[in-house]
């Protein structure tokens, strides 16, 4: 999986503002319309909102991958969002999330789908990237960071 496809600089937030995960949803979403990566947000929004209810995206460590699959895209896409105080978003550990990576692909692509999550769990589960993601100072840094 080739992550820099996936990741846009102006997909990235180092500050979010949001303060309940559906707020985190809109603001991902929201970041990926102004970029022009997605047109509608409305059904982008919903598919992550239901998989959410399915079963939470936090995962430990202060990680959390929102994702779901709609018609809005034609190849996945992805928003980085970084939450400096934390946010609970019912994480396993049910420790506050710091790193959100939401991402949003099209419902008759599976493989891509699967890949992204694989690698970008693979590449969070180590500390040091997830501390450098959290001092990152610019976007292209942590597109740097995930794709090195």
């Amino acid at each position: 999986m080739n992550l820099k496809k996936a990741l846009h600089r102006d997909a990235i937030t180092l500050h979010m503002r949001s303060t309940s995960k559906d707020e985190v949803v809109e603001e991902l979403v929201g970041l990926l319309t102004d970029t022009g990566l997605i047109d509608d947000p409305v059904p982008a929004c919903k598919a992550v909102k239901e998989r959410e209810q399915k079963m939470s995206t936090g995962m430990q460590f202060g990680i959390a991958i929102p994702h779901g699959k709609t018609e809005t895209v034609k190849s996945l896409v992805a928003a980085v969002g970084i939450h400096p105080q934390g946010l609970d978003f019912d994480a396993i550990d049910h420790q506050p999330c710091h790193i959100f990576i939401l991402t949003l692909s099209p419902i008759d692509r599976t493989g891509p789908h699967i890949q992204f999550l694989a690698e970008i769990s693979r590449l969070l589960n180590e500390p040091d990237i997830r501390n450098r993601i959290l001092k990152a100072a610019s976007s292209e840094e942590i597109i740097a960071l995930l794709t090195s």
